[in-house]
């Protein structure tokens, strides 16, 4: 299919969990220049359930299908599962946006899969912020990156880490530092959780050289980032504090919004930072 300035980029989205079932009603809800053609989910029948409160129900698919008829797929899946729509989306070429960022950072593969065929791997900045300025100031030499997450306990209920560590945040009353290392490893330990570790260390200096604090805080109602940056350009300091989504307190709102907004700027005729 050739594009025309009026031909709609075709948009498929693999996972219609909390945050891709958002993704597709704001597409439903119609953007100049997007369509959403097709969805893939691991429960059908859940998937048939929602889609038909959506004014245009796009197809259900399976991976292939969906990468065989997106020029975009969005990826909001579980880590275990992110290859199953990367690959396929990568060898032909097409673009995949990808919000488990921490399932990037143990497949460096899919970087020379996406060279090789022509694809294209886009990460939304999700839940972080001020990652232009990152990506600014990686073009000189940043000399330290370090993140602390702060969540409601909730928020972190059910990550490996702390079932592993057997750290019970049950009646919880004083915030608690569970986890002190670098992006590389909270990634491991909470795949469903700090996905802005990984995002933020593929902007900086690296999974290894990015070091992170994780808290549990009874204290806060919202999933709290804040970052310390030095480089030999600047020093940046930043926080952002996010309401958690209804559905699944894991995930920040922001995170389905930054990717529309990603997706909104591939079309848009003017296009401001990143």
């Amino acid at each position: 299919m050739t594009r025309t300035p009026s031909t709609p980029l075709r948009i498929g989205i693999a996972g219609l969990g909390a945050i891709g079932f958002d993704v597709a009603k704001r597409l439903d809800a119609g953007i100049a220049g997007l369509a959403l053609i097709g969805v893939a989910a691991r429960d059908e029948a859940k998937a048939t359930a929602k889609l038909a409160g959506l004014s245009q129900a796009p197809a259900l698919l399976d991976f292939t299908s969906l990468a065989d008829q997106a020029d975009i797929v969005v990826e909001s899946l579980p880590a275990a599962t992110f290859r199953d729509i990367a690959v396929p989306v990568l060898e032909r070429g097409k673009t995949l946006v990808a919000i488990s960022s921490a399932a990037l950072l143990e497949s460096a593969d899919l970087f020379d899969l996406a060279r090789q065929y022509g694809g294209r791997i886009i990460v939304p900045s999700g839940a972080m912020m001020a990652l232009d300025a990152l990506a600014a100031m990686a073009e000189g030499e940043i000399t330290a990156a370090k993140l602390i997450s702060s969540k409601p306990p909730a928020g972190l209920r059910g990550a490996p880490y702390l079932v592993e560590q057997d750290i019970n945040l049950e009646g919880l009353s004083a915030p608690l530092r569970v986890f002190s290392g670098n992006a590389r490893a909270a990634a491991k330990a909470f795949p469903a959780n700090v996905n802005v570790a990984a995002t933020l260390s593929l902007a900086g200096i690296g999974p290894d050289r990015t070091l992170v604090e994780v808290w549990a805080d009874p204290g806060i109602a919202r999933n709290t980032h804040a970052i310390e940056i030095i480089s030999d350009s600047a020093l940046l300091s930043a926080k952002i504090e996010n309401l958690p989504m209804v559905d699944n307190p894991r995930s920040s709102r922001i995170t389905a919004m930054s990717i529309v907004s990603t997706l909104r700027r591939l079309t848009a005729p003017l296009r401001v930072g990143g």
